[in-house]
């Protein structure tokens, strides 16, 4: 990081411009933070652009100036390595900016361990956390410990859900029923809870396994009929040396 004046700080931008901007201004700089967990609502943008005028109106209603909005497209919560959210965390740690604004919480993090991360480095540097539709500011001891009882319903919410799901796989499989995707050569029967055999796919599978027969077959003969004790490998050049439709 280049250096200058000792009230001067140097701010990475999302094009990978360096900005020079004031120390005593931090404070009134803001980054937005949007994130959606699929791929498909990244192509759609609706999520995204909902997500950034929310963050832009509350950066209105703070009066600060929000340098930039940062994306993570197609990204889980299931931990903290996100491309955007490594560029948050990078401009925390440097002190560039005194805010850091989401349009929900959920799309920051769903873990408490995480979220309790976040909000040691925020407030070791001086950055307030501030969820839109939340109404949540990290900057004062209320915000925070509401902060920390949403984020723990959140991940309550979330295992709960686990332990269901995996309560009722484990009872369909007590009572013989099927669980997942059938395989292939088989459907789903009538009842939606067993398997039989699916006519086309299971011709298929003959005919491949037929052809692995046989090759497998023709390269046993290959091997023994090349073999140092054999009578192929014994003739002369150019006589008994290949075995037809091998």
């Amino acid at each position: 990081m280049p250096s200058g004046s000792s009230t001067e700080k140097w701010l990475g931008s999302s094009s990978g411009c360096l900005i020079r901007i004031p120390t005593s201004e931090v404070s009134g700089l803001a980054i937005g933070y949007v994130r959606v967990s699929t791929d498909k609502q990244a192509d759609r943008g609706v999520s995204l652009e909902a997500q950034v005028e929310k963050i832009r109106a509350m950066a209105t209603v703070h009066d600060v100036e929000l340098l930039d909005v940062l994306v993570d497209a197609g990204e889980s919560t299931r931990d903290l390595d996100r491309p955007g959210m490594a560029r948050v965390l990078e401009l925390v740690r440097s002190r560039a900016v005194g805010m850091v604004i989401v349009a929900k919480l959920d799309r920051l993090t769903r873990s408490v361990r995480d979220l309790a991360v976040l909000l040691e480095q925020f407030q070791r540097r001086g950055v307030s956390l501030v969820s839109v539709a939340d109404s949540l500011d990290s900057g004062s001891a209320s915000g925070r410990l509401v902060l920390n009882i949403m984020v723990s319903v959140s991940q309550w919410e979330r295992e709960a859900v686990s332990e269901r799901t995996r309560d009722a796989m484990r009872h369909k499989k007590a009572k013989l029923e099927f669980v997942g995707n059938a395989p292939y050569g088989y459907r789903l029967a009538q009842d939606r809870r067993h398997v039989e055999p699916e006519p086309g796919e299971q011709r298929s599978c003959r005919e491949f396994i037929g052809c692995g027969r046989a090759a497998s077959r023709c390269a046993e003969l290959r091997q023994s009929l090349t073999a140092p004790a054999s009578r192929l490998a014994k003739a002369p050049s150019g006589g008994m040396n290949t075995l037809p439709g091998c």
